[in-house]
């Protein structure tokens, strides 16, 4: 069971980005398929301005990271009700960010969405006007599909391992 359930995100992660780009989004939303019990509008909503690097300018974090931390903060973070989090909530989320972060560097050497690029297409682009060239180097059809495909897996397992101790 774990194994298809990590090959099924990596192939839900990577179809949802070939498919409709935006690749904080297509982690949420592919992690939302996944798991329907976390699926939440405005968290989706809120991950929009995430895709490229933030603006799609490449020069802020991965998307796709943020949208896996994003997911998993959703059954791990503090409330805005509980802002002062006596419990220490949001320290289960920095760990497991933490986590994301080491796995990301481990697999690209980076978390940067520029330096993702180069390392997968051999340069990076301004995609407002080299969109072309992007979708030429492969940017949705091996690249950033790849990316959101790991993200999806590696998010997955996480809130696979959070929901099994949920439910003990």
């Amino acid at each position: 069971m774990e194994k298809d359930l990590l090959e099924k995100a990596y192939d839900v992660g990577f179809a949802f980005e070939q498919d409709y780009g935006g690749c904080a989004q297509c982690v949420i939303g592919a992690l939302y398929q996944l798991f329907p019990d976390l699926r939440n509008e405005d968290v989706f909503r809120s991950a929009t301005a995430l895709g490229g690097g933030i603006g799609l300018t490449t020069q802020g974090g991965c998307g796709a990271l943020a949208g896996a931390a994003m997911a998993i903060s959703q059954m791990t973070g503090r409330s805005l009700a509980n802002i002062a989090d006596p419990e220490k909530k949001r320290f289960v989320a920095y760990r497991l960010g933490e986590k994301l972060v080491n796995v990301f560097i481990e697999e690209y050497g980076t978390v940067t969405c520029e330096k993702i690029q180069t390392k997968l297409m051999g340069r990076s682009f301004y995609m407002y006007e080299e969109w072309n060239e992007f979708l030429a180097a492969g940017g949705h059809s091996t690249a950033c599909t790849s990316v959101v495909g790991n993200a999806t897996r590696w998010a997955a397992e996480i809130i696979r391992g959070l929901k099994e101790k949920q439910s003990c």
